[in-house]
């Protein structure tokens, strides 16, 4: 490399940035999908069976005696909600322990000596995330159709909500991942805060059904939004509120992204 004549080297040209960033992201994003595709029993199959016991029970038998929610059947009522609850899942696993295990062997540490920017190594396992989450998504709409035939009412509005869920949640498993000191504080946050968000996001009931008391708390609820979102995506249910939800989720999308960019960046949560 050529040095300048205070002995410094010269500033990378913006293009050459560009692709090693885009270079570098890329090779994450194919590393991770090469990973979770070669253990394909282990990310695909189980959430898929996951999703089947869930409507056989809820939907078929539960269902028989829920009867209709509004103008729908109560199996076609929880499809959209089903859907949604895979992709955050397998979205936010995926991402939560590739990372964790990367930086539990330390060997994140190689991706620290290339010039790689921060912001491309977190793209990288992110986009890894949300390929494995609206794969799987793809996989349970097959199995919810296989129990009732759901319609699809705005194609645009499903693609776009799927992709902003997706990206958030893979997210903030990068960060829960980045943040876990062991195993226990990476399953910490999956089994005792997005479960419960997602059993209180309107997935197998309408907000409606709650006590007046609870009501106003669940409403805060972000997983509620990704849920109103696909309902209305599916089922045309809710049409008021979709605008409003995509415009929150889009911000939400920047905000934890830049959040996890910055600390990836500030190497919070990486030990020396």
């Amino acid at each position: 490399m050529r040095l300048s004549s205070d002995g410094l080297a010269p500033p990378r040209p913006i293009d050459s940035t560009w692709q090693l960033a885009w270079t570098g992201g890329y090779t994450i994003v194919r590393t991770e999908v090469r990973r979770f595709m070669r253990i394909w029993v282990q990310t695909l199959v189980p959430p898929a069976i996951t999703m089947l016991l869930y409507l056989f029970i809820f939907g078929s038998i539960i269902g028989a005696r829920v009867g209709s929610i509004g103008e729908w059947p109560y199996v076609t009522f929880i499809g959209p909600g089903i859907i949604a609850m895979a992709l955050i899942n397998n979205a936010y696993a995926n991402v939560s322990s590739s990372f964790f295990s990367a930086k539990n062997h330390r060997y994140y540490e190689e991706m620290f000596v290339t010039p790689l920017p921060s912001s491309a190594i977190t793209a990288g396992y992110v986009m890894g995330g949300v390929l494995r989450g609206l794969l799987v998504a793809v996989i349970v709409t097959l199995v919810v159709r296989a129990f009732t035939p759901i319609p699809l009412h705005s194609p645009g509005v499903l693609i776009i909500v799927s992709i902003l869920t997706a990206w958030i949640f893979a997210t903030l498993g990068f960060m829960n991942a980045l943040l876990a000191r062991n195993h226990d504080d990476a399953n910490w946050v999956s089994n005792f805060v997005l479960l419960p968000m997602t059993y209180l996001g309107g997935v197998f009931f309408p907000m409606s059904y709650l006590p007046d008391v609870i009501e106003p708390i669940a409403s805060l609820n972000p997983i509620l939004l990704v849920v109103t979102s696909f309902r209305y995506a599916v089922l045309g249910v809710g049409a008021e509120q979709v605008w409003v939800n995509l415009g929150i989720l889009a911000i939400l999308t920047t905000v934890i992204f830049s959040l996890a960019a910055w600390m990836l960046h500030r190497r919070i949560g990486l030990s020396a």
